[in-house]
């Protein structure tokens, strides 16, 4: 359960405010049509943790414990970075003419892909070696964050702080990353 529960809130708090969130309302936006999105989504979002969760399963075979839980403190830091630093801004893919499940499921692949979310699966899942829990809580984590951003897009974007909160975020992220390493190492 620590790999389900731990993928789940780790990847809907890194995912909140993030640039797949941001391709979501505007795919939402730019077709109307929900339900494509929202399936694009799902099984873009399954690919991206089932590779994620295997590849943690084979590190997790070859490394020690303390070096485990020192790749975990690493993800959940460079996360944290990933959060408080400037980005670059969503390709929103207005030139893709595939249609709304094709659009969305090939551009949050890519998106999605080698991105932090992923990088924390992939730890959670080499530091406890439960790749389908971690799979799971990652895939449920990832659909929490995006699907309010399908749903809700207009209310999202205007009622919210998004920039306040991926920074909050990224701050807790950073904050919790140096604590499980001063641990990995011995120190705290």
């Amino acid at each position: 359960m620590d790999a389900f529960l731990t993928s789940l809130f780790a990847l809907a708090a890194a995912e909140f405010g993030d640039r797949p969130q941001i391709l979501c309302a505007a795919l939402a936006i730019r077709y109307g049509r929900l339900s494509p999105i929202l399936w694009g989504l799902g099984l873009a979002t399954l690919c991206n943790c089932a590779i994620s969760a295997i590849a943690g399963h084979a590190v997790h075979q070859w490394i020690s414990e303390d070096a485990l839980q020192l790749f975990y403190a690493l993800s959940l830091i460079f996360a944290g970075f990933g959060m408080v630093a400037w980005r670059r801004p969503v390709d929103l893919l207005e030139k893709w003419t595939l249609g709304p499940f094709w659009t969305s499921f090939l551009g949050l692949f890519i998106l999605q892909f080698g991105d932090k979310g992923q990088f924390i699966l992939m730890a959670t899942a080499a530091r406890t070696g439960m790749a389908s829990f971690a799979a799971a809580g990652g895939w449920f984590g990832v659909m929490i964050a995006c699907v309010p951003a399908i749903l809700f897009y207009r209310q999202l974007t205007d009622h919210l702080p998004m920039g306040t909160i991926r920074h909050a975020g990224g701050a807790a992220f950073l904050l919790i990353g140096t604590v499980v390493a001063l641990g990995a190492w011995g120190i705290f």
